[in-house]
């Protein structure tokens, strides 16, 4: 019975090899396609990267001509309000310059009749003029008098020509400022319009990149779900793996128990046999010890080979370093395991520690070393979760500089989808 046991037991362990062969390719294959999406989803979020990069430069763009747009419309309105100024100055300058024109009009036909009359009655004006001049004195005095009356009606004109003059000039000059003003708002309003016509321009260039920022974007999640769906095939094989090597372990465990309660109970036999036929005890005694010894040493050797491998004693060391850091800063682009450090950073300064030169950054840290499955991650590998990585340290936990709020810590190896886990020692 137990001899029939002990075969059904060691089929069973042999059906289960084959079922190992077959999730190992199909691991391979989910694995595969897992840095394919990953890969794909990198190049998108770099896309998407300088997308937005760009999108902020013209965002940027509109914002400057926008204010050069609004302070020439406000000159606009200034020039506009100077035109209205200067046309009531040229009118005030025309008005003043009719009265002028007016007043030199009046003045010239003043003198003209003035002279007229005196010419035509010069003779008799200069004879009764000297009749009742009661002396000399008083003759030279009127005609003193004629020629002042002459002299001030000239004067007078010539100062209303001179003030038209002065108006016109001022009016000429006036409406040249106006002309420049208004050269300068058609000028100004022109710029305005382009100004206007560039912003159109650019916020059509912004609509252009949210569509693509949408279609990336989109792109993106199809690729996130590729990964989240290879992710839970590698999880589901890595759990029927266990299983299956948790079963193979019992079955080799339990034949290993029924090949050793065998092996003592053909020894009991072979002594109570030997001991009954030999009359002689002491000879009896001798005869078991001797039979009895190749057992304990074929025992020995049993146990010895049931002994599962360790974690490799360097990566052990090297997880036992970084942990010692937990609790300090999160710095982006730091590489300082005391004043702060990011992901790689991170590793980097711990790998260094032990003579290990690692890549800068998290992707070609990701492509550093050689991959092993999470199932066999060992203290001391890295794992690599897309654009982060942290120190598997055993137990299903890693340690990592995390983010800025919660800087170097602890935290379950599967917080985050994985995309491979690589060994460096």
């Amino acid at each position: 019975m137990r001899k029939r046991g002990f075969l059904l037991l060691m089929a069973l362990v042999l059906t289960v090899t084959p079922a190992l062969n077959v999730a190992a390719t199909t691991k391979s294959e989910a694995q595969n396609k897992k840095n394919e999406a990953q890969k794909n989803l990198d190049a998108v979020n770099s896309n998407i990267e300088n997308i937005e990069e760009n999108k902020e430069a013209v965002q940027e763009e509109i914002v400057e001509i926008d204010a050069q747009l609004v302070d020439l419309l406000l000159t606009v309105d200034l020039i506009t309000d100077d035109i209205k100024s200067k046309q009531g100055e040229i009118d005030v300058a025309q008005a003043e310059y009719e009265e002028a024109k007016n007043k030199e009009e009046q003045q010239y036909e003043s003198m003209k009749r003035r002279i007229k009359f005196m010419y035509e009655r010069g003779e008799k004006k200069y004879i009764e003029m000297f009749l009742q001049s009661e002396s000399i004195a008083d003759i030279v005095n009127k005609a003193d008098y004629v020629e002042q009356l002459y002299e001030y009606d000239r004067q007078m004109l010539i100062s209303y020509q001179q003030t038209k003059e002065e108006e016109a000039q001022l009016k000429a000059k006036l409406e040249e400022e106006k002309d420049e003003l208004t050269e300068m708002q058609e000028e100004y309003v022109s710029e305005s319009k382009h100004l206007q016509e560039l912003i159109d321009e650019k916020k059509r260039a912004i609509d252009d990149f949210d569509a693509q920022l949408s279609a990336a974007k989109k792109k993106a999640g199809e690729y996130q779900n590729q990964i989240k769906q290879q992710t839970a095939v590698l999880k589901q094989i890595e759990a029927e793996e266990a299983a299956r090597r948790k079963a193979e372990e019992e079955a080799r465990k339990k034949a290993e128990a029924e090949a050793k309660k065998k092996a003592e109970e053909e020894s009991k036999k072979k002594k109570d046999k030997e001991k009954s036929e030999d009359e002689n005890k002491d000879d009896s005694s001798k005869d078991s010890d001797e039979s009895s010894q190749p057992d304990e040493g074929s025992s020995g050797g049993s146990g010895g080979g049931s002994a599962s491998p360790g974690d490799s004693a360097k990566g052990r060391e090297i997880a036992d370093f970084a942990r010692q850091y937990v609790g300090n800063p999160y710095v982006a682009g730091g590489t300082s395991l005391t004043e702060g450090c990011d992901c790689s950073g991170f590793t980097t300064a711990v790998y260094n520690h032990f003579g290990y030169s690692l890549p800068r950054s998290s992707y070609a840290q990701s492509i550093y070393g050689r991959e092993v499955s999470y199932s066999e991650a060992q203290p001391g590998d890295i794992i690599y979760y897309g654009g982060h990585v942290g120190i598997y340290i055993g137990g299903g936990q890693i340690v990592h500089a995390s983010t800025p709020s919660t800087g170097i810590k602890i935290s379950n190896a599967l917080y985050r989808s994985i995309v491979t886990v690589r060994r460096i020692v």
